[in-house]
């Protein structure tokens, strides 16, 4: 367990996608540290729902990230921050490349890279210099799995970006959080025993012998927003997925 709240006590963190999953877990973690913490999304709902489960010190704030006005209202509304964390996700771009129809590539590009730049670029007038920007990609960006190389490149491409961004916005830290299979909502569109049964077949093939939960990559991310001494590093948190075979 981290010991420490230093640079986070009081200070003034985003999180855009926090309504659930690893945004949600960021989320409990770094307020319960003394952040004040502002979830953002498109479901307004969910978003109030989280910020209640959070406590007094989280409020939510609507947007889509998908959207440059959107996220150019909402720093504009929220004011100087000191962090930002993304943790936007999508569900296309999986399957065989000989038969992954390109059009949904493209779109799966829409869901998750194109909103954590749109986000990042609109943030960066109000962020502060001496703050973070944290991305959440995936171990598919390093770990070679047959059927993975649309989520490869998605991942692949925020990843590869991340360094050249901590050096040209400097002294603003990037970092960006690598996560593999994690307990999350995302799963939840398979029937319950065919999710349980993935769970177990993973846990199984891990080296550490569980899949992660949204906690476990909470951490990382809270260690990448505390530590002033860590910019253009990719923290990979996957149970040790990327030293398996496909």
């Amino acid at each position: 367990m981290i010991e420490t709240n230093e640079g986070i006590s009081g200070a003034k963190i985003v999180i855009i996608g926090g309504a659930s999953g690893i945004g949600l877990g960021a989320a409990k973690m770094l307020a319960a540290a003394g952040a004040e913490v502002i979830i953002a999304g498109r479901d307004a709902g969910r978003l109030g729902t989280a910020a209640a489960s959070i406590g007094a010190s989280a409020r939510a704030e609507a947007c889509d990230a998908a959207d440059p006005e959107s996220c150019a209202d909402l720093f504009q509304r929220l004011g100087p921050i000191d962090h930002l964390i993304l943790t936007m996700t999508g569900r296309l771009g999986g399957g065989d490349f000989a038969a992954l129809p390109l059009g949904e590539l493209r779109r799966a590009f829409d869901e998750k890279f194109w909103p954590h730049l749109i986000a990042a670029q609109a943030s960066l007038r109000t962020l502060s210099k001496r703050g973070s920007l944290t991305f959440v990609t995936g171990i598919s960006a390093r770990r070679v799995n047959p059927g993975g190389s649309g989520f490869a490149a998605i991942n692949g491409a925020l990843e590869i970006m991340t360094p050249t961004l901590a050096r040209e916005l400097a002294p603003l830290r990037v970092n960006a959080v690598s996560p593999g299979l994690i307990e999350t909502p995302w799963y939840d569109f398979m029937a319950d025993a065919e999710r349980q049964e993935m769970y177990a077949g993973a846990a199984a093939s891990l080296p550490v012998g569980r899949v992660g939960r949204p906690e476990d990559v909470a951490r990382a991310i809270y260690y990448l927003v505390a530590t002033p001494f860590v910019t253009g590093s990719i923290i990979e948190c996957d149970g040790g997925a990327r030293l398996m075979s496909g």
